[in-house]
């Protein structure tokens, strides 16, 4: 009898324009790994996005944040590990891979040990492997979060969001998120400071309200995206194409770009902003997806 460790995590997006390092929305597009104690060390098999990258990486990030909460907690953690994961969120495309990677790994060991730690405890954890919480917060809660740090706690709000259509498109170009850090200015004017919060808070509102109409006024950013964008061949293009039909931002770090459109424009928007990065010489990627109010889930059950 094998107790197996189901985890499901969604992809999120993060930043939504002028909500920098603050703002985070689950989308429907998930990671599943399943843990079981057996094989040879930790062993981690990988189906779908990443595998060429990950499998036989025993020192990943899943394998470090799943490590982590046995040092935490004082316990000697399991000999043998296989984590099997079917992957649909791509790597390194600003759609929160990493975080699921490290929600993943804390809640599997976390299970293993009978959940001594609540969820508030895995997202501390996971901000102190991630160094944010903008990514982290949505994936385990699910919806539209806002996070901030204290000096002793994450504080976090979560809203439901309607059923928006979310197109996606990653160009082939590599921007680490570590890079793209790199690029931005140690500081900023404070014009450019009051444009993002003059309008972070109706950000949140149009998408409580499925507004499209005041999203696509009030998504513009400037302490990020400009300086980020700058090193994305066709990025800019691409922006502007997608607002064509709604609203668009950089998804995180990028090089990924989200845009919220109708249904009903959503394939005409996905082909104009891959026909901008083609224009400019970059392949890319399409997803169609929309918000999710679920956020990262566990079953605990019994193979033979």
């Amino acid at each position: 009898m094998t107790q197996l460790i189901r985890v499901r995590v969604p992809a999120t997006s993060a930043n939504l324009g002028p909500g920098f390092d603050c703002l985070g929305l689950a989308l429907d597009l998930w990671n599943e790994v399943t843990f079981s104690l057996e094989g040879d060390g930790f062993t981690y098999q990988v189906r779908g996005e990443g595998a060429e990258a990950l499998n036989g990486q025993a020192d990943n990030l899943l394998a470090q944040s799943f490590y982590r909460v046995y040092k935490m907690l004082g316990k000697n953690p399991p000999a043998d590990v296989l984590a099997r994961a079917k992957n649909a969120i791509p790597l390194a495309s600003g759609l929160g891979s990493s975080a699921a990677a490290t929600v993943v790994g804390l809640m599997g060991a976390n299970a293993l040990l009978g959940n001594p730690l609540a969820v508030g405890d895995l997202l501390k954890l996971a901000v102190e492997v991630e160094g944010h919480p903008d990514n982290a917060a949505p994936a385990l809660f699910g919806g539209l979060v806002i996070s901030a740090e204290l000096e002793d706690e994450i504080l976090t709000r979560r809203f439901e969001v309607p059923a928006l259509r979310a197109v996606i498109v990653r160009p082939n170009v590599e921007l680490l998120t570590r890079a793209s850090r790199a690029v931005l200015p140690h500081s900023v004017p404070r014009t450019d400071a009051v444009f993002n919060l003059s309008r972070v808070t109706l950000v949140v509102e149009a998408l409580r309200e499925g507004n499209l109409a005041l999203l696509a006024k009030v998504m513009e950013d400037k302490l990020h995206q400009p300086y980020r964008m700058a090193h994305i061949p066709g990025g800019r293009a691409a922006y502007l194409a997608a607002r064509r039909f709604g609203a668009a931002a950089l998804s995180g770090a990028g090089p990924s770009l989200i845009a919220f459109v109708r249904e009903s424009d959503a394939e005409a928007a996905l082909e104009a902003m891959r026909a901008a990065f083609g224009e400019a010489g970059i392949g890319s990627r399409g997803f169609s997806t929309r918000p999710t109010s679920s956020g990262a889930t566990l079953t605990i059950s019994v193979e033979q």
